[in-house]
């Protein structure tokens, strides 16, 4: 069946195409396996809530009729409005209009979102369909001032509040001079445009859509991640081709069930931050994750901005998907609240899930891969101008492969796991290298959830081949020490002794440090050509002295590889890379245009670049991960072979070019990526 949706239809219609229903909530009570639900141009002011799902055969499909634009919002349109001088206007609205939750009564919380200025909610204004910035009181109101954190200082001077009462509620917001009666002035009503209340509702396509200003709360691991849309604990969705933009927290949800995390309702958080995520995988576990019931999903070809939390979310939920060719951008940039679970993609668990051909940037972070990222693949990303890094990699044990992308940011890389692979990738900015000793994480058996064992994180377990870096401004200064949420530019502080835990595992004072750009920060790590610590005899640790006792914990680091590496505009090579060229020279011209989210390059000395090595990577020479003892292999088992640069051209065996692309020998190269 093709049922079609018009705001010019009838939800007492057939639901055909000349007898069109007038909401998609009404298709979608209705769609079976194998249906279609069409919905042509217009505004569509609901929150599509599935009541069924497809099969692997019979998908159900919701999509843009290719009419014009077909929009799904979670706001509503406010049309009466007093002026209250100053440039602030006031509107009175019936609580009744908030079916759901009441958006601008319900606070936002949630596990390891941090304290603010202020209590926020959930609720936002909009200023043709741009968020306003809530603030404390009417008088803030009346005299903003710009937001200190804020990304966009000028917008922060949009201030909005609220009173709630029994049976009304109040809202002041100032526009800028704008007069809201003459403008498109909306309010967040709901916290969903596309989710099903129901989990396991699997097979469903949601395609070409614009989906925008809906109010779900915070997406902690440890608790149920709502999204603007999502999958609600299923498997086989596709999700592709839509404009997302304006979720209060979080765009795309891939994560956890209302049933599967721990709530505040239900649990006084006396136990610690680990413990409680170590349980909620036990009890995922034992309610059936695993790859027949959960993930396998495909987010493709969208474009998520202006979301305050992450554009796209997964704790578990997220394992043996794809995620790839989606712009992301503008994540996190209000910052009235600061949380552990911003980024642009923040995952958990991204057992064999593919990450390539997006680009991530103007926002917090880039790309945050927490607990268990093995199998995963993160290739031919494109990352610049993120605030804190562009990808971060926390208590994994790998293998995860980092293949062909180009970092950009000022920070590119803030490691606290062991076991990953980099390959052909451009690193232009500086490094965080850190072990995580006081907290244990899971691997899996390969290519399932089934987990293997637990281990804390001595670090190490990294190879490095063929990749450039690049120096900044920054190379050749001595690393510095750097807390575990900073981020550059770094603030001026005093030291501190002693200070308590922002979170379990966590202190706040726990020094990490900041490497210039290349890979300087393993020099203190053993080289995989030497003998292995497991190998040393009795005499041999009794040599060793108090640094046996390491080993003998289990604390020891473990040994990095590396070879094939290029390091210019002096970028700092390692003590393991001693024969890789190393040169003054640039060679490599990058520039950004951030309006468009694209970057150039100019190679204006390709043979600084060439050479280096004619060593093709392979799964062969990555070997195996220590503790999951895994290969880096593809989902299906099969090996790796890198032999084709970032645009797909062939690489030849001997003469490789060092980093993402492969160059012409003597020609000047220039492309946009």
């Amino acid at each position: 069946m093709n049922y079609h949706v018009s705001i010019s239809g009838s939800d007492q219609a057939k639901g055909t195409a000349d007898q069109p229903f007038r909401t998609i909530s009404q298709a979608a009570a209705l769609a079976m396996p194998g249906d279609t639900v069409t919905v042509h141009a217009g505004v569509y002011r609901e929150w599509v809530n599935p009541a069924n799902g497809g099969t692997v055969d019979h998908r159900i499909v919701y999509k843009a009729a290719g009419d014009g634009e077909v929009v799904i919002t979670g706001a509503e349109r406010i049309t009466d409005w007093t002026d209250e001088g100053d440039q602030v206007w006031s509107t009175v609205v019936p609580n009744s209009l908030f079916s759901a939750r009441h958006p601008f009564k319900e606070e936002l919380s949630g596990d390891w979102l941090f304290d603010g200025a202020f209590t926020a909610h959930l609720g936002e204004v909009y200023l043709d369909g741009q968020s306003l910035y809530e603030c404390e009181k009417v008088e803030h109101v009346h005299k903003p001032e710009a937001w200190s954190e804020a990304k966009y200082s000028e917008a922060s001077l949009l201030k909005w509040t609220a009173e709630v009462d029994s049976k009304t509620t109040k809202i002041w917001a100032n526009f800028g001079g704008k007069d809201p009666r003459e403008e498109n002035i909306e309010i967040s009503v709901r916290p969903h445009c596309f989710w099903p209340e129901k989990p396991g509702l699997d097979y469903i396509t949601v395609s070409g859509f614009t989906l925008c200003q809906a109010s779900p709360q915070w997406a902690a691991p440890t608790e149920f991640q709502e999204g603007l849309i999502g999958t609600h604990w299923s498997k086989g969705w596709i999700i592709e081709n839509n404009v997302i933009s304006e979720s209060k927290n979080v765009g795309i949800s891939l994560g956890t069930a209302i049933g599967t995390g721990h709530t505040r309702d239900g649990d006084n958080h006396s136990k610690g931050g680990t413990q409680r995520e170590q349980e909620v995988i036990l009890r995922a576990l034992r309610s059936g994750w695993d790859k027949d019931r959960v993930g396998s999903h495909i987010v493709r070809n969208n474009v998520i901005h202006d979301c305050e939390q992450a554009g796209i979310v997964g704790h578990m939920g997220a394992a043996f998907s794809s995620i790839y060719q989606n712009k992301i951008y503008n994540i996190h940039h209000k910052r009235i609240r600061h949380g552990a679970e911003v980024g642009g993609i923040k995952l958990h668990a991204p057992l064999d899930t593919q990450i390539s051909d997006n680009r991530i940037y103007s926002s917090y972070r880039g790309l945050w891969l927490d607990w268990q990222a093995q199998g995963t693949r993160i290739s031919r990303n494109l990352f610049f101008d993120n605030l804190s890094e562009d990808l971060f990699v926390e208590v994994c044990h790998g293998p995860y492969l980092v293949d062909h992308n180009l970092f950009l940011s000022p920070m590119n890389f803030r490691n606290m796991a062991q076991g990953g692979a980099f390959v052909h990738n451009l690193f232009a900015g500086q490094f965080v290298v850190q072990s995580e000793l006081s907290r244990t994480t899971p691997y899996h058996f390969p290519h399932e959830t089934a987990m293997a064992g637990y281990s804390n994180i001595s670090g190490g377990d990294d190879r490095y081949y063929n990749n450039l870096f690049l120096g900044n401004e920054e190379t050749n200064k001595e690393p510095v020490p750097i807390t575990f949420f900073e981020h550059l530019p770094l603030k001026e502080r005093e030291k501190t002794e002693g200070s308590g835990a922002v979170m379990d595992g966590v202190p706040e004072d726990s020094i990490c440090y900041l490497h210039p750009v290349g890979l300087g920060g393993y020099n203190d790590h053993p080289d995989a050509k030497d003998k292995p610590w497991w190998q040393y005899t009795k005499e041999e640790m009794a040599e060793l002295g108090d640094a046996a006792n390491d080993i003998l914990v289990g604390n020891a680091v473990l040994p990095v590889a590396m070879g094939g590496n290029v390091y210019v505009n002096n970028a700092v090579s390692s003590s393991h890379d001693p024969h890789a060229p190393s040169s003054e020279q640039k060679g490599i011209d990058i520039s950004i245009d951030q309006n468009e989210g694209k970057v150039s390059v100019k190679v204006n000395d390709p043979d600084l670049f060439r050479a280096a090595s004619s060593m093709v990577a392979t799964s062969d020479l990555l070997g195996k991960a220590y503790h999951a003892d895994m290969a880096f292999e593809q989902p299906d088992g099969s090996p790796y072979r890198f032999d084709s640069d970032f645009f797909g051209h062939h690489r030849s065996d001997a003469g490789l070019t060092a980093g993402p692309f492969e160059l012409e020998k003597n020609a000047s190269t220039e492309f946009e990526v």
